[in-house]
């Protein structure tokens, strides 16, 4: 990636991010930075415990991070957060999406503001858990 692409990259997603971090201009374009240098970030998902969303997760270790289909939903409807965003998950050639959890409530803007540019895959690891990584 050359410098203006990287430039043009930091500006646009700082621009996004502004809004959701209560305006602060100055801390959206370091964490844009940070982002776009990093060329990902990694979030947590929350909220694996509840229902089968364990042997979701079991099922999907089985499967190379490639073969996993990810996005993620928000959720204004919500009746706990106006502002959640849930984490949808499918498995290439299989059939529809499960939600697995939800972006963390100190996450969402970030996620917010890179969602609908990035590529998804959910990171082997830890079963209790569930992490994303978002390519920007």
């Amino acid at each position: 990636m050359t410098n203006r692409e990287m430039k043009s990259k930091v500006m646009s997603l700082g621009n996004r991010l502004a809004p959701r971090m209560g305006g602060d201009r100055s801390a959206a374009f370091v964490q844009a930075w940070v982002i776009v240098k990093a060329g990902a970030v990694v979030l947590p998902v929350r909220g694996v415990m509840a229902g089968n969303r364990q042997e979701a997760l079991r099922r999907l270790n089985a499967y190379k991070p490639a073969q996993i289909r990810a996005f993620l939903m928000p959720e204004p409807e919500n009746k706990l957060d106006s502002h959640a965003i849930a984490v949808m998950v499918g498995v290439n050639g299989g059939r529809g999406y499960y939600r697995i959890g939800y972006i963390p409530a100190t996450e969402t803007a970030k996620a917010a503001a890179i969602r609908g540019n990035v590529s998804i895959s959910v990171l082997p690891g830890d079963i209790n858990g569930a992490r994303l990584s978002i390519a920007v």
